[in-house]
């Protein structure tokens, strides 16, 4: 009769830390990240489509391009795509509320990797983010659809494109706002 062996692997044990176990986030926060983190893409995509000249609907790429010195092209993708990174970089910041990153400060990080993250300070960055984003894009949206003046009673296609693509903009905020509660209410229970 033959023997069959298994090999195991044993892996060593995790360096002593001083972070207190977290109970997992619920999945309905970890989906709520996720969207929140997405919501920004479509408005960026639209930004870009503009400037490249892609026909978007609601405004023309030279009516856009200018507001910038000599209308310039550059300045304009410039722009937009610096508007698009710190939108995109600022709502990935939510999934930090339901992964490893938002417990404990990533190891490549200089100076900081390797320490646990203030709970406190990251539920009143993550708090105060809600709060301006919400307003800001509910204030912007809703005011623009309120006063935008309407030559026809119809909507257009473009209308309907720039609705599209700034309506999940709407989402970040109280998505945000939920995903904080529910990292706050996780990091209570702790001892």
């Amino acid at each position: 009769m033959r023997e069959i062996r298994i090999m195991t692997t044993t892996y060593p044990a995790p360096p002593e830390s001083h972070v207190p176990l977290v109970p997992p986030p619920p999945c309905w926060a970890v989906c709520a990240a996720h969207v929140a983190a997405w919501s920004t893409v479509p408005s960026g995509v639209w930004r870009v489509a503009l400037v490249l000249g892609v026909p978007v609907g609601v405004m023309e790429r030279e009516e856009f391009l200018s507001a910038f010195p000599h209308s310039s092209l550059l300045i304009g993708l410039g722009y937009v795509l610096l508007i698009g990174a710190v939108a995109e970089a600022a709502s990935y910041l939510t999934l930090g509320l339901v992964r490893p990153w938002g417990e404990v400060v990533p190891r490549w990080i200089p100076f900081l990797g390797g320490r646990p993250v203030d709970r406190r300070l990251a539920v009143l960055a993550a708090s105060l983010g809600a709060f301006a984003v919400t307003v800001l894009w509910w204030v912007l949206f809703l005011g623009g659809l309120l006063t935008s003046p309407s030559p026809d009673p119809g909507v257009s296609a473009g209308e309907v494109l720039f609705v599209a693509a700034y309506a999940p903009l709407l989402l970040w905020g109280p998505l945000l706002a939920a995903v904080t509660w529910s990292y706050h209410r996780r990091h209570r229970a702790c001892p």
